[in-house]
């Protein structure tokens, strides 16, 4: 056997013990990565948690993995090149649900929510703890794709949607009015190809005596599995807002704007008046869908003494309400607070409520496995005010301001810096943190 042929002999021979040990020694080099690989990406230390769907009041650490929560305990050992945020002092929630909101915007259609009074969310969203906004009814079946490409697949704020049962949605002049453009089926048949994105259906604005719109929408809403979302219009003695909430709508389907002018909520005596009541326990939801013209203090007031207080709380931004009354999500919440609601409470409707009504239990919760959505917020305590839509003015002492918001695990506001070290002790420094968990500083 010359040596040329030797050799491959015995490479050949030996090639078995040669990839083992390959093998070995790539095993070996995976667990060392794995076991120094850092076990989170984020944890927040310290804080309050207030997560009402897991039953959790109490000073809590929040660990975060790949965009998930990872734990929720009482100490949580960080590990080495952790990122620790000190959050003592403050309340750490669910990220907030926003179910009424109209974010339509780029159209250029004036005097329209489909277009210039619809604002893009992620300006307005979180910088006040909201993770998750649902537009309500800006957009039909006609328009629908149009605003999911425009606006809910380039926002970081996650946007659900209540598609309206007019086709056009809620473009200007009378197409709100048209009732030929109600088609139940073709709504219906919007939402089932949109399933994750979709969640209701929505009537709004309408000024006639009919009831075609509540009746097409429920019809709607009845062939997809989706809940409706009424926004009355226009108060007609024909269709009495009693027979809406007492046999219209079905359980689960929704009436925002509850403190309303124009609901009968009290009677002569300034008490709730029963049909409520009896509304609410056969499972009608009561939204607040404050806007800029839906939330009156001597409604809510009296309301909230008596026990009819919101399912959910949500602001219905757009870009009236939120530089009148309004202004946002934690304003709206807030006047929930000098009311007399829990705070507990106010981040439940805030949170895991409003997730439960659009039939998405996974968001408004911070259990282990969902998705990293988390707000971080302070109750200042003072002298503040509160202004309704009519302009009355409430005074108040507490007042809830977001300090962080977590979205997808990685932090997208801070107003205060205390994800930050102090410039002083960073010498010749660049652009800080990590993609892992920092949202805000933008690559140059």
């Amino acid at each position: 056997m010359d040596f040329f042929h030797a050799v491959q002999n015995r490479n050949i021979f030996r090639r078995p013990a040669h990839l083992l040990a390959i093998f070995l020694w790539s095993t070996l080099f995976a667990s060392a990565v794995l076991h120094a690989q850092a076990p989170y990406d984020l944890v927040l230390r310290g804080g309050h948690v207030i997560d009402p769907r897991n039953g959790i009041d109490a000073i809590r650490d929040v660990a975060i993995r790949d965009h998930k929560i990872a734990a929720v305990d009482g100490h949580i050992e960080a590990g080495t090149g952790v990122k620790v945020v000190d959050v003592s002092g403050l309340y750490v929630t669910p990220g907030l649900v926003d179910i009424h909101v109209h974010v339509y915007a780029g159209t250029g259609e004036r005097h329209a929510y489909a277009g210039d009074h619809s604002v893009y969310p992620d300006g307005f969203t979180l910088r006040t703890g909201v993770t998750t906004a649902v537009d309500a009814g800006s957009s039909g079946w006609r328009n629908f794709p149009d605003f999911k490409g425009r606006v809910i697949d380039r926002s970081i704020t996650r946007i659900l949607a209540f598609i309206n049962i007019v086709g056009n949605g809620m473009r200007a002049g009378n197409y709100e009015q048209n009732l030929e453009d109600m088609d139940a089926h073709a709504t219906a048949e919007q939402a089932l190809k949109y399933p994750q994105v979709i969640v209701g259906i929505k009537t709004a604005h309408y000024d006639g005596p009919e009831w075609t719109p509540v009746e097409r929408a429920v019809q709607a809403g009845t062939i997809a599995n989706i809940p409706v979302m009424v926004d009355f219009g226009t108060f007609r003695p024909q269709r009495p807002y009693e027979e809406l909430v007492s046999s219209k709508l079905r359980p689960g389907d929704i009436s925002t704007h509850m403190y309303l002018d124009d609901v009968p909520m009290l009677d002569a005596t300034g008490a709730v008046r029963p049909y409520l009541f009896a509304a609410r326990k056969r499972g009608v939801i009561f939204d607040v869908g404050h806007g800029g013209g839906s939330f009156l203090f001597r409604q809510a007031a009296p309301a909230v003494r008596q026990g009819f207080v919101p399912d959910s709380i949500s602001t219905d931004l757009h870009n009236d309400s939120m530089n009148a009354g309004m202004k946002d999500m934690l304003n709206v919440m807030s006047k929930f607070l000098n009311l007399g609601v829990s705070l507990g409470d106010v981040i439940r409707m805030s949170t895991s409520n409003p997730a439960h009504e659009i039939k998405h239990d996974e968001l408004g919760n911070l259990s282990v496995g969902s998705d990293a959505d988390i707000a971080v917020l302070h109750l200042e305590k003072g002298n503040f005010g509160f202004v309704d839509t009519f302009g009355a003015r409430m005074a108040g002492t507490e007042k809830l301001v977001c300090e962080m918001t977590v979205r997808d695990g990685r932090v997208v506001w801070d107003l205060n810096g205390i994800t930050r070290e102090d410039w002083t002790q960073l010498g010749q420094y660049h652009a800080q943190g990590s993609k892992v968990w920092d949202g805000t500083i933008i690559d140059p």
